[in-house]
């Protein structure tokens, strides 16, 4: 088999996710650079369902084996756990579920699992769908270090919805820039949500789709098009934008009238919203820069610091994050998000804004960090956000009177992505 064989580029990528922890994103498109089209499509959809389902998969085939397959033969784990993912859960039919994925077993660390791997899929090909009957599959897919984290905080009941939402993909939201939200709703044949995002839940290829080459709209979850709006009319506003790649807050900021400079320290990253501001015909100052060295020259009327984190609640859209991620990752940012809250408390004039935000469901990362620079700056005080902020959803309106998000929201509507967000004032 060659390297352009989508089974293959498959193996590659869940390799890379999985032993070198590289996030599904950077492992699909260094694995199938030579893939188009309908091959392409089917090794992205079989990834991620494999790590969508990782859990049930494994629980599915390690029944049928006497003894663990070794960890260090996780080549070996994976065509399996590829194989499954095709009988049960895309249909594949079973000759080329079973036959190519076992043909896979080419290598010296996997040849000598080239019968074993056959032999469990024709047995679970044989099981069908009943092979899944009788499973939790929200738990079994969520590991223990997530689960217990996410029970702890907000209750076994919620943390059971929450995981389940993550068996679904995520719909493709679309931030309008054109005054005329209904119209593109109609025009891309979507829903206009009640925060004003138009969500499309048959998705599709973004650069195809009408209006994205003339720059009326872009891609963002409407949850990470909340924070932007906690700061209100900002015309004429001076704001920063920090962490800002890749730029749908900025140019939310921008197309409302803000003057916006975006912050970032990864220049490539940055150059990729010059780009996308370029699109959309919007402009904002950038600057490459870590934000805990960088000042502006004066102080502004509003800060919006959308912090790097674990970014747990992204999971529906990133389903490569549960297996590469850890508890010790989440605590290794805690310090760092600290330094830059304090950083971006610095840039703001008196009576000015200052946002905070996480696309996080770990509330260490969020509430937490939130309530401790509250305790050490009194000069800051909480504004709350109210139902009038946030049009259509005042159940992510916290007790403390903060947002926060998570994908067990809006069922009805096909969810939203875990935020979260603190509005907080300058006092003096």
């Amino acid at each position: 088999m060659g390297i352009d064989n989508p089974r293959r580029v498959a193996l590659q990528t869940l390799d890379a996710c999985l032993g070198r922890k590289f996030p599904l994103d950077r492992a699909f498109d260094e694995a199938a650079t030579n893939l188009e089209g309908r091959d392409r499509a089917f090794v992205r959809a079989l990834v991620a369902t494999t790590l969508r389902r990782l859990g049930q998969i494994d629980s599915v085939f390690e029944k049928h084996l006497k003894r663990p397959i070794p960890k260090k033969a996780l080549t070996a784990r994976n065509i399996l756990r590829l194989g499954v993912a095709q009988l049960l859960f895309l249909k594949t039919p079973a000759h080329a579920a079973v036959g190519e994925t076992t043909a896979l077993a080419t290598s010296r660390a996997t040849a000598n699992y080239k019968g074993l791997i056959n032999a469990v899929l024709r047995r679970v090909a044989e099981a069908g769908a009943s092979s899944l009957q009788d499973q939790d599959a929200a738990r079994l897919n969520t590991p223990g270090w997530l689960w217990e984290s996410w029970v702890k905080s907000y209750g076994r009941n919620l943390a059971y919805e929450i995981a389940s939402a993550h068996m679904t993909e995520a719909p493709l939201d679309l931030t309008i820039f054109a005054k005329t939200s209904k119209k593109w709703a109609e025009i891309l044949e979507g829903e206009l949500l009640p925060t004003g995002t138009v969500r499309r839940s048959n998705g599709g290829r973004i650069e195809s789709m009408v209006g994205y080459h003339d720059g009326e709209w872009a891609p963002q979850d409407a949850a990470a098009a909340l924070p932007a709006l906690l700061f209100g009319e900002v015309t004429g506003k001076q704001i920063l934008d920090l962490c800002a790649a890749p730029g749908g807050k900025t140019a939310q900021l921008a197309a409302a009238g803000a003057y916006v400079t975006a912050v970032d320290a990864n220049e490539r990253r940055l150059n990729r919203l010059k780009a996308n501001l370029q699109r959309l015909e919007l402009t904002a100052k950038t600057v490459v820069a870590d934000v805990l060295d960088w000042r502006p020259k004066t102080p502004v009327q509003g800060v919006l610091l959308d912090v790097p984190c674990s970014s747990t609640g992204t999971i529906r859209r990133h389903p490569d994050l549960p297996w590469i991620k850890s508890t010790s990752e989440v605590k290794a940012l805690l310090p760092i998000q600290a330094q830059m809250l304090q950083a971006a408390s610095e840039m703001l004039e008196p009576g000015g804004l200052l946002i905070y935000a996480c696309c996080s469901l770990q509330p260490e990362e969020g509430e937490r960090q939130v309530q401790q620079f509250l305790k050490n700056h009194h000069e800051f005080s909480r504004q709350t956000i109210t139902a009038s902020d946030l049009p259509g959803i005042p159940e992510a309106i916290t007790s403390a009177g903060d947002l926060r998000t998570h994908p067990a929201m809006w069922g009805n509507k096909g969810g939203i992505d875990g935020f979260f967000a603190a509005r907080l004032r300058k006092n003096t």
